[in-house]
C-alpha cells in the first residue's frame, strides 16, 4: 500500500475536521439522521448529486436548506408538480424589442437551475419530460437552449427529493435520471427520542440557527484533497468485482443477483463507489481506502442502479437485499481469489 507524506496527512486531517465542523453545524437544526447528513456531505464533496426517498416530513427540504446556510452557497428550491415545464427549471429565451418598435433580441433569462445548491422537491411528482430537463446540467455543468450552451457554476449539487413510488401522483425516474445521482439516500422514520428533540427545537420561542462556516470554494477544495487518497490495486479490483456482481450475465454475478436482476450498475456506480469509499476512508481516520470502505458506501451509490426484473418486484425484494448477497458472495474463497 503506497503511503501519504506528512504534508497529505495535514491536509486529511484538517478534512476530517472540516467536515465534523460541518456536521455539527447542520446538526444544530436537523435532529438525528447522521447517516443522511454524512451521505449528501460525502456526495456534495465528491462533485456528485443525492436523491433522498422518504415520506412527507422528515426534514428532507430543511436539510439541504440549512446545507446551503453554513456554506455561503446560492441555494434555490424547485417545487415540482405535474404541470411544471422544462423552461421552468433551466429558464428560456425572452424577446425585447427596442423603444422605437423597430428592431427584436432575445435575452436569456436563467431559471432556478442557475444556483449553487438546488433542491428539486417531490422530483418525481413532474412529468418524464420535465425531469430529463437536468440531465445535462447534472451531468455537464451546462444548460442549452436554442442551440446556445450556458455554463453552469463549479459549485453545483443537486438535492432531489422523492416520495414512494406507491403514492398518488407519482413518476417512476428514468434509468437514465437515476444514473446521475451519485448516491441514493432513504431516510428513515425518527425515533421517540428525536422526535420530542424536534418538538423541543420547533415549538419553544428560541429557534435554532447555524452560522456560516466556509465559502464553497473549500467544498472544491476537499473534493480535489479526497481524490488524493491512495487505493490499492486489490482493493480497486474489489470494489469493480462488486459492480460486476450487479449484472446477472457476469461470471461474478451473485446468487440472488442471477435470480431477480435484470439489469446491474453502470461504470458511474464504480465511479460513485470509489469516490465515497476514498472519503469514508479519511473520517474513519485513514489514509488509504480498505474493502470495509467498499462495503460502508456500495449500498448508498448501487440500490439506485441495480434494475429487478419482474419475479424480484413480485417477491418484493429489494436492491440493498442484492447488495448485501453480493458481498456474502464475494467473501468466498473461490470467488475472491478470481
Amino acid at each position: 500500500m503506497t503511503d501519504v507524506d506528512d504534508a497529505l496527512r495535514a491536509d486529511l486531517d484538517r478534512f476530517r475536521e472540516d467536515f465534523q465542523r460541518l456536521r455539527d453545524e447542520i446538526g444544530k437544526v436537523i435532529v438525528g439522521q447522521r447517516d443522511i447528513v454524512d451521505g449528501v456531505l460525502s456526495a456534495l464533496i465528491a462533485g456528485g448529486h443525492v436523491l433522498l426517498e422518504g415520506v412527507p416530513g422528515l426534514g428532507k427540504t430543511l436539510l439541504v436548506r440549512t446545507l446551503a446556510s453554513v456554506l455561503h452557497a446560492h441555494f434555490s428550491r424547485i417545487q415540482f408538480t405535474p404541470d411544471l415545464m422544462p423552461a421552468d427549471l433551466i429558464g428560456t429565451n425572452v424577446m425585447l424589442e427596442s423603444e422605437g418598435g423597430g428592431a427584436r433580441s432575445f435575452r436569456f433569462e436563467p431559471g432556478p437551475i442557475f444556483s449553487n445548491l438546488v433542491l428539486a422537491d417531490e422530483i418525481n411528482r413532474a412529468t418524464p419530460k420535465t425531469q430529463s430537463a437536468l440531465l445535462e446540467a447534472m451531468q455537464e455543468r451546462s444548460v442549452t437552449v436554442a442551440g446556445e450552451t450556458h455554463t453552469l457554476d463549479q459549485m453545483f449539487f443537486v438535492m432531489a427529493t422523492q416520495n414512494p413510488l406507491e403514492m398518488e401522483g407519482t413518476y417512476p425516474l428514468p434509468e437514465a435520471q437515476l444514473d446521475r445521482f451519485l448516491c441514493k439516500l432513504l431516510v428513515p422514520f425518527p425515533s421517540t427520542e428525536e422526535i420530542e428533540a424536534i418538538l423541543d427545537r420547533t415549538t419553544e420561542s428560541a429557534t435554532p440557527k447555524t452560522e456560516p462556516l466556509f465559502p464553497s470554494s473549500r467544498i472544491l477544495e476537499m473534493s480535489q484533497l479526497a481524490r488524493r487518497i491512495p487505493v490499492g490495486a486489490e482493493v480497486r479490483r474489489y470494489a469493480i468485482h462488486a459492480v460486476m456482481a450487479t449484472h446477472p450475465e457476469q461470471d461474478l454475478a451473485a446468487p440472488l443477483t442471477r435470480q431477480f436482476v435484470r439489469y446491474g450498475s453502470s461504470p458511474r456506480g464504480a465511479q460513485a463507489v470509489m469516490l465515497t469509499a476514498k472519503i469514508n476512508a479519511i473520517l474513519d481516520q485513514r489514509y488509504h481506502v480498505a474493502r470495509e470502505d467498499i462495503q460502508a458506501v456500495a449500498a448508498n451509490c448501487l440500490r439506485h442502479r441495480v434494475l429487478l426484473n419482474f419475479k424480484g418486484q413480485a417477491e418484493n425484494i429489494t436492491t440493498d437485499t442484492i447488495i448485501q448477497d453480493i458481498f456474502e458472495h464475494l467473501s468466498q474463497p473461490q470467488v475472491a481469489s478470481t
